[in-house]
């Protein structure tokens, strides 16, 4: 114990996360902050009250912030911070819709969390993911293995629940694995991907797994088109909320995620969704896998994309 985790907003992400991480217990403290006045404060309060009956002893600390950084001093002594602050996307919006507005909230964020989490790892989850990540790393000015983004965890876990849900078997049983980024260059990887340990080409025919893979890669904006108003949390927690313990654990669970990297795959010098061994520091190191020709080349495509996309916020 003794570790302490900050949730940056308290929206149906931000909340949800911080029921997860304050269920695992294994952090001393959560911090959940808002600009909303008291609604922090307030989920807080809700989520102790629920300690007797789940069982749990981590405190949750809720903190309305100001907009010239009033409130941060709470998320001092941080191990790890979860920024999902920003707005969500509403229906027949894209990620990249939100980028000017959510980049000035993300700045104002990251800058905030230089200041008074200076050790911190920071996980991004904010829209659009790959350059919210980038923008995140340049405003903290912290090393590049310590700012990451969740994106392939989530992606990794809708395809296997589609690949499940076809299949009609459970879903511990698929294994399957996206990189790329998180959005239209998504590039889910059917040659890592696996139904009882059998390759997923053995399992379904060639045409069913490109029709979960655009399922996968739209899997966002159908939750959205069929919430009206904001966008999916439950399971965009669940992997935040992992990453994060991984972290604070100092683990070395290997995940999809967004990271930086510099030489992997022949890709340099871009945040792009990536396997990594995840530690107390952050990202420790890069996982090359086996990929088909294929596969290869959309991740390159894809960092093609992104590049020019991060290239963009550095004055945003």
């Amino acid at each position: 114990m003794g570790k302490k985790v900050t949730v940056v907003g308290a929206g149906f992400y931000g909340s949800t996360t911080a029921q997860r991480l304050a269920e695992y217990d294994v952090f001393d403290t959560v911090v959940i902050t808002d600009i909303v006045e008291g609604k922090p404060a307030g989920l807080a309060l809700d989520l102790n009250q629920s300690r007797p009956v789940e069982g749990f002893e981590t405190t949750v600390v809720g903190v309305t912030t100001g907009r010239n950084g009033e409130g941060y001093e709470a998320i001092a002594g941080s191990d790890v911070v979860v920024v999902t602050a920003g707005l969500p996307r509403k229906p027949g919006m894209s990620r990249m819709d939100l980028l000017e507005t959510n980049a000035k909230i993300v700045r104002q964020v990251a800058e905030n969390v230089a200041r008074h989490a200076p050790d911190a790892v920071v996980i991004v989850v904010s829209n659009p993911l790959d350059e919210m990540t980038a923008l995140a790393q340049l405003a903290t000015g912290f090393p590049k293995n310590r700012v990451l983004g969740q994106a392939g965890m989530l992606d990794s876990a809708r395809f296997t629940n589609f690949v499940a849900e076809a299949l009609a078997v459970p879903v511990r049983s698929v294994k399957t694995l996206t990189l790329g980024s998180h959005g239209d260059t998504m590039v889910p990887v059917p040659s890592r991907s696996t139904v009882d340990g059998r390759p997923l080409r053995e399992a379904m025919p060639a045409e069913q797994i490109e029709e979960l893979v655009v399922k996968t890669r739209n899997g966002g904006a159908e939750v959205v088109a069929l919430l009206k108003t904001g966008s999916a949390y439950y399971a965009p927690s669940a992997a935040a909320a992992r990453m994060a313990r991984a972290v604070a654990e100092d683990s070395g669970e290997v995940m999809p995620v967004c990271a930086w990297v510099d030489g992997e795959y022949g890709i340099s010098g871009v945040y792009l969704g990536v396997e990594a061994e995840i530690g107390a520091g952050g990202v420790r190191r890069i996982i090359e896998t086996d990929l088909d020709p294929d596969e290869l080349a959309s991740l390159k495509s894809a960092a093609e994309a992104v590049r020019t996309k991060q290239s963009d916020i550095t004055d945003m």
